[in-house]
């Protein structure tokens, strides 16, 4: 089943952006090409408990199972060894990717508190876009009884833009609610 962003992407999102950027044919319109979504778990690290707590909810949002990330070298400044879990990351591609992005822009961000808009300098110079979210509970399928520990994440939307004027065109045809 074609997700509706999918589809939105498609029918109405490449020809407005052919026109508005005068590209030549389809294939220079900009993309999503895929979503990361990535946690630090911190202290919880010498907790084993806590790393598959966090890798379970990472896998209930994303629809896919995550996978621990660990330190490369130790830095006793830290108190990290080599080879110790630090967080939980998942690549988000293809009809999964547009289905996370649809739970976010029309389940998560309005269930956010206080919530003024997307910050629109939050791009890089290449035109993807990141962003940090406070808690897990704003996704519906995360139960306030199940969490042990509130922790936050960092999604990160990579597109084929050149430029972040692209990246910010694209994200706003599917709906990401920017400030201003």
């Amino acid at each position: 089943m074609t997700q509706r962003l999918k589809k939105q992407y498609i029918e109405t999102i490449i020809p407005k952006l052919t026109v508005l950027y005068k590209y030549e044919n389809k294939h220079q319109v900009p993309k999503i090409e895929k979503i990361v979504i990535n946690r630090g778990i911190g202290d919880a690290s010498q907790n084993q408990k806590m790393v598959e707590a966090s890798l379970k909810e990472i896998a209930v949002i994303a629809g896919q199972k995550g996978v621990i990330t660990r330190t490369k070298k130790a830095i006793a400044g830290f108190k990290v060894r080599e080879k110790m879990p630090v967080g939980v990351a998942v690549t988000l591609r293809g009809e999964r990717m547009y289905s996370f992005m649809d739970r976010l822009i029309h389940l998560a961000l309005p269930r956010v508190r206080d919530f003024q808009g997307m910050n629109p300098k939050s791009f890089d110079k290449r035109g993807n876009y990141s962003l940090g979210l406070g808690e897990q509970l704003m996704f519906p399928e995360i139960e306030y009884s199940e969490v042990s520990q509130m922790r936050g994440m960092g999604i990160s939307i990579v597109t084929t833009a050149k430029k972040p004027e692209e990246g910010l065109a694209l994200l706003k045809e599917f709906g990401l609610p920017f400030a201003g």
